[in-house]
């Protein structure tokens, strides 16, 4: 059977992955800090799971987490755990931002390393690093947010970029969303100014994609039109548009994971 190990597995797109691998018949290993919701999801998914609770914006959890697993030979790594934090940069909280840096960039990017070397000694597997369409541009009022998911998106597609040079069997895919009906609005303390996708579809969407060794994934056609607008815009028009954009959200500085 093959095994997939998902994090930041307890709710939104990370939960509905995590279902829908299981229906393909994928074991399952999920971590989050939630350990009362990955319960629930375990109870309900058709395959066998293995749950690690575990706050990985600490580093060392990271190594932990890898060193947990690291002989389950991983098919596929979904890199989702992430948050966001909300509010003109210099009112928002500075060490909520450092944990988003710790949590969207440097977990993110240990684990990225750390399963990749192992698939590409095995010459197989499909790591998906969920990015977000916020990682096209800057987004002035979630600044920082915005930042982080341009990191995930570059060190994606570069790493794609490296392997497909190597003609590596190894596929590094990112997801890049736009707005999604998960917990990030209710607890970000932010409304989308359009509707979101369903995180069922976005799920299925990526999981296909990914397994295709699609760079980029986009969901949604109004996302791959935005994008394709984006290359005609210069850099400090779109900067604007996202400012107004983020204007429209209704938001109090909150945060969410």
């Amino acid at each position: 059977m093959k095994k997939a190990l998902i994090t930041g597995a307890s709710s939104g797109i990370g939960r509905d992955i995590a279902r829908y691998l299981s229906q393909k018949g994928y074991s399952l290993i999920l971590t989050a800090r939630r350990e009362d919701r990955l319960n629930e999801l375990d109870a309900e998914l058709k395959t066998p799971c293995r749950i690690i609770p575990m706050d990985i914006s600490a580093r060392e959890k990271c190594f932990k987490l890898y060193e947990m697993t690291k002989q389950e030979n991983i098919d596929i790594f979904v890199n989702n755990a992430g948050f966001g934090v909300c509010g003109e940069f210099d009112k928002t909280p500075l060490d909520e931002e450092l944990r988003l840096i710790d949590t969207n960039i440097t977990a993110m990017h240990i684990l990225f390393k750390l399963y990749l070397k192992d698939m590409i000694k095995r010459n197989s597997g499909c790591i998906l690093n969920v990015g977000s369409s916020a990682g096209f541009t800057a987004g002035p009022v979630f600044s920082s947010y915005y930042a982080s998911k341009n990191y995930v998106v570059r060190l994606s597609q570069a790493v794609h970029e490296e392997l497909r040079r190597r003609k590596s069997n190894v596929k590094v895919s990112v997801l890049c969303p736009g707005p999604v009906n998960t917990e990030f609005n209710k607890v970000a303390s932010v409304k989308f100014s359009v509707g979101g996708l369903s995180s069922q579809y976005v799920a299925k969407y990526a999981i296909d994609k990914a397994l295709k060794g699609k760079s980029i994934i986009i969901p949604g056609r109004l996302m791959k039109f935005t994008k394709f607008i984006e290359h005609f815009s210069p850099e400090e028009l779109t900067t604007r548009i996202s400012y107004h954009i983020q204007q429209r959200k209704n938001y109090d500085g909150g945060k969410t994971q």
